[in-house]
């Protein structure tokens, strides 16, 4: 097992992490914003939103993507205006959440599928994994056409896209495994199964490395844990708090960023700014998208 150190502190709930033109970007939800910072920890705030965040990516020409969690919507950063680019309320439930682009600027949306919060306080996470209703993954084309790329998912989060873009890979955190999907030359998806199950771990934020294997920010404990294809662990690194998503990134691609907050839960993680983005120097550079 391996500590961490603190890279920025000051958040409320980050998620999203990209390294993109040698900086590290990600979403604070309840800042309403997407801010970037370069390696000395100097952060800029790149869009101001009046609502919540989520997923992030970029078209082929360096437009970027986001996800707008509570409208339900893919948005467009056209210089400095913001352009809708999908509504995805059509087959999205509740807030969507995390994304993945292809090189040809095919985004692969996730979304809750139900009230989250509520369910666990009145159930309980047990109870919840057990039993919850299902919730698609939406494919948006660059010139925002939408559609189901898969139904039937237990809440699709973080995903990557292997180096030769011929499979996705998305974590279902309440199915408590990583799926993966050949993706056809149209961008649909086909062949789903199962990449590796999770144990006790609910997979959240997700990165690949160079070896093929992938970081899981464990969204029920404070660890992002690398795992083989079949589900050996690799490594376990251990974070001052619950971590729900990761990123590959710095000047060599070898600095794992992972952001990390006391909880996921709305009401408490909104009321102070105790969301930190955490680091650490792992052995493989990140590969393939985001």
């Amino acid at each position: 097992m391996t500590h961490t150190s603190t890279f920025i502190d000051g958040l409320y709930f980050g998620e999203s992490p990209r390294w993109h033109e040698g900086r590290l970007w990600y979403s604070d939800f309840y800042d309403k914003a997407i801010k970037s910072a370069d390696l000395k920890g100097e952060v800029k705030l790149e869009v101001q939103l009046d609502e919540q965040p989520s997923g992030l990516g970029w078209m082929p020409d360096g437009r970027l993507l986001f996800v707008c969690m509570e409208s339900l919507a893919l948005k467009r950063l056209e210089k400095n205006k913001l352009v809708l680019h999908a509504n995805l309320s059509q087959y999205s439930k509740h807030l969507c959440n995390d994304m993945v682009v292809d090189k040809h600027g095919n985004a692969y949306v996730g979304n809750f599928g139900f009230n989250l919060d509520h369910e666990l306080q009145t159930r309980g996470v047990a109870d919840v994994i057990a039993s919850h209703p299902k919730a698609n993954i939406v494919r948006v084309t660059p010139q925002g056409e939408v559609s189901v790329a898969s139904g039937g998912m237990s809440f699709p989060n973080g995903s990557v896209i292997t180096p030769d873009g011929k499979t996705l890979i998305v974590a279902e955190t309440l199915g408590l495994r990583l799926t993966a999907f050949d993706i056809l030359e149209n961008g649909e998806l086909t062949n789903r199964r199962e990449w590796a199950a999770t144990g006790a771990r609910a997979p959240d934020g997700i990165c690949m490395n160079a070896d093929g294997y992938i970081w899981v920010a464990n969204a029920v404990g404070n660890e992002c844990v690398l795992l083989a294809e079949g589900g050996e662990v690799l490594q376990v690194v251990n974070t001052s708090q619950n971590c729900y998503a990761c990123m590959l990134g710095g000047d060599d691609g070898k600095t794992l960023f992972m952001m990390t907050a006391e909880s996921s839960e709305a009401s408490i993680v909104s009321a102070s700014r105790g969301g930190k983005i955490e680091m650490l120097k792992v052995a493989s550079p990140g590969a393939g998208r985001p």
